[in-house]
């Protein structure tokens, strides 16, 4: 590695180091509530999942990683890019292995990767509609790498009771200081095999519902 190289990964590593101080002084002062209807915060390390959350909702994945299963090894995909290098370096901070992929389009190299990642004992966190939309389209690449690794896919979905939302495709939502955060680990599905473009549809549309759909998956008192 050339000197333009090392002084690339310091940067991100110093930008990491920074951003990742800042999320966690901000989780913090959050009042975070999960709603474990996978049943997972307490339960074994095996199978392999795979996260589904969408990508405005990012911001509390790597501490729900971190905090409430660490006996689950986590990982994610991050572009080749300098953008790619810092999220890597900001993620190695919440004990997530990122995995640097060659493609930003949820192509095969970047199947080829995460399906590596999941055969090597990890759980695997995906944006379905990142990553650059449309917002809420659940791209078919999830339903693809599930049926490739017969591994379960965990719909999670994340509301703020107050939140900046920024003026980016997704709409990406920061939660206020000392907002409620309501997460909701939904029941674990098993993408069946298919054979037809219209049973691929039918599983992809299925998991985007489940993602999107109202009513909010919890009641007010539970």
């Amino acid at each position: 590695m050339g000197r333009e190289g090392e002084l690339s990964q310091r940067n991100a590593r110093i930008i990491a180091a920074i951003g990742s101080l800042v999320v966690r002084l901000l989780v913090f002062t959050l009042r975070i509530r999960v709603h474990d209807q996978a049943a997972v915060l307490n339960g074994p390390s095996t199978p392999r999942l795979i996260w589904a959350f969408w990508h405005n909702s990012l911001f509390v994945i790597p501490h729900l990683f971190n905090h409430y299963l660490p006996h689950r090894p986590g990982g994610a995909l991050t572009s080749a890019s300098k953008d790619g290098e810092i999220l890597a370096a900001f993620l190695e901070r919440f004990n997530v292995q990122p995995i640097r992929g060659s493609s930003s389009r949820q192509g095969v190299a970047a199947l080829l990767e995460m399906r590596r990642l999941i055969a090597d004992g990890y759980d695997v966190g995906i944006t379905p509609d990142g990553p650059r939309g449309p917002r809420y389209r659940l791209n078919p690449g999830i339903i693809t790498l599930a049926q490739k690794t017969d591994a379960l896919v965990m719909p999670i979905r994340v509301r703020y009771s107050r939140c900046w939302r920024l003026r980016t495709w997704d709409q990406f939502e920061i939660p206020f200081p000392f907002a409620r955060v309501e997460i909701v680990l939904m029941p674990l599905q098993r993408i069946a095999a298919t054979s037809t473009e219209e049973e691929f549809e039918r599983e992809r549309a299925q998991l985007e519902h489940l993602l999107r759909g109202d009513p909010w998956p919890i009641n007010a008192g539970d």
